[in-house]
C-alpha cells in the first residue's frame, strides 16, 4: 500500500491553491503531413509528455477516414489529448498536469516546433482552485497495489 497526500499536488497562489494547470492550445498553419500521420502525432505527444517531466501510463491514438488523428496520452499527472484537422492545418490540444513536477507550457512549446505551426495560441486554467483555509484538510488515503 502506498500513501498518497495532497501536498505534492497543490500549488500556492496567495491564499488560494490549485491542484493542476490545464493548457488549451490551438495550433494553426501546421504541416498537414504531420497532422495526418498517426505514428508521428503519437510520437510527438509521447515526447511532449516526457519533455515536461511527466510519467506515461498509457496511450491511445486513432486515424480517421478520410483524414485526422485523435489521441490521448494518460500520464500519472493527468493527460495530454489531441484532435487534428490536417485539411485545415489545425490541431486542438489539451495539456493537463497536476503537481509541481510537470510544466504543460514545456509540452506546448515542444509541439509548436514539431507541428511546424506558424500561428498558435493557448489559454491556461488553474484546475481545482480552492480556498483550503475554509475547507477540511484532505487526508491521505491508501491505495492497494493489488487492484
Amino acid at each position: 500500500m502506498t500513501p498518497i497526500g495532497m501536498d505534492e499536488a497543490i500549488k500556492n497562489t496567495s491564499k488560494q491553491q490549485y491542484l493542476g494547470r490545464h493548457i488549451l492550445a490551438e495550433f494553426f498553419e501546421c504541416d498537414p503531413n504531420v497532422l495526418n500521420n498517426p505514428q508521428l502525432v503519437e510520437k510527438y505527444m509521447l515526447e511532449a509528455a516526457l519533455e515536461c517531466g511527466a510519467t506515461i501510463v498509457n496511450k491511445c491514438f486513432h486515424l480517421f477516414a478520410p483524414h485526422g488523428v485523435s489521441g490521448v496520452v494518460i500520464i500519472s499527472e493527468s493527460h495530454l489529448a489531441i484532435h487534428t484537422w490536417p485539411e485545415y492545418g489545425y490541431a486542438a490540444v489539451d495539456l493537463f498536469t497536476c503537481g509541481e513536477q510537470c510544466d504543460p507550457k514545456v509540452s506546448y512549446e515542444f509541439l509548436k516546433r514539431k507541428f511546424n505551426s506558424r500561428d498558435t495560441k493557448y489559454s491556461q486554467l488553474n484546475r481545482g482552485l480552492m480556498d483550503f483555509e475554509s475547507h477540511v484538510e484532505h487526508k491521505p488515503f491508501m491505495v492497494s497495489e493489488n487492484f
